[in-house]
């Protein structure tokens, strides 16, 4: 497999390596030693599939506290892929990378517990799979508003459906429960 750093550190690409012939591919999705060698640690306790429609952005979503990571993957479709650094006191507070994830490509995107996590759907639809390492609490949830013009998140869709949860979420300036940075 191969792995890419980004611009944001923790946050990494992953590149599984497939085995193809005129049948189809096999690929490893996730191999806990492997993963665990370039940084990505479980333990892994929850997995999710969405499904969504052409145009949906979900996100930005992360919680506090009981901070998830996610290893992210598009199983149909394509979207583009966004992490937002929102630990309070990291240098890198407030930076976001993107990156396009899909059926084609077969990348990944590591996001380390403390980033919010959103993505928008590029082709007529999506299924869209992540692995959490922590489980999914309600009470937990939170948000940072997906169109933050303090943010300056290049969506590349021009009309979005987006939920009214997702758009009634505060700005990152305006956001109370922040995780903190951890050096």
């Amino acid at each position: 497999m191969k792995v890419t750093a980004t611009d944001l550190p923790g946050v990494l690409i992953v590149e599984p390596r497939a085995f193809g012939d005129a049948r189809g591919f096999f690929l490893e999705t996730f191999q806990a030693e492997r993963y665990a060698a370039v940084g990505i640690r479980g333990p892994f306790v929850q997995d999710n599939l969405s499904r969504s429609a052409k145009g949906t952005l979900r996100g930005l979503h992360y919680q506090q506290p009981r901070p998830q990571g996610k290893l992210v993957q598009v199983l149909r479709g394509a979207v583009w892929d966004v992490a937002l650094d929102v630990r309070r006191g990291s240098p890198h507070f407030g930076a976001w990378v993107g990156v396009e994830l899909s059926e084609e490509n077969r990348r990944q995107m590591w996001i380390p517990p403390g980033f919010a996590h959103g993505f928008c759907v590029l082709s007529d639809g999506a299924d869209f799979f992540y692995k959490c390492t922590d489980f999914y609490a309600p009470d937990c949830e939170r948000a940072i508003r997906w169109d933050d013009p303090g943010l300056g998140i290049l969506w590349p869709v021009a009309s979005l459906l987006i939920s009214a949860k997702d758009g009634a979420a505060p700005s990152l300036s305006e956001a109370t429960e922040l995780p903190l940075y951890d050096a």
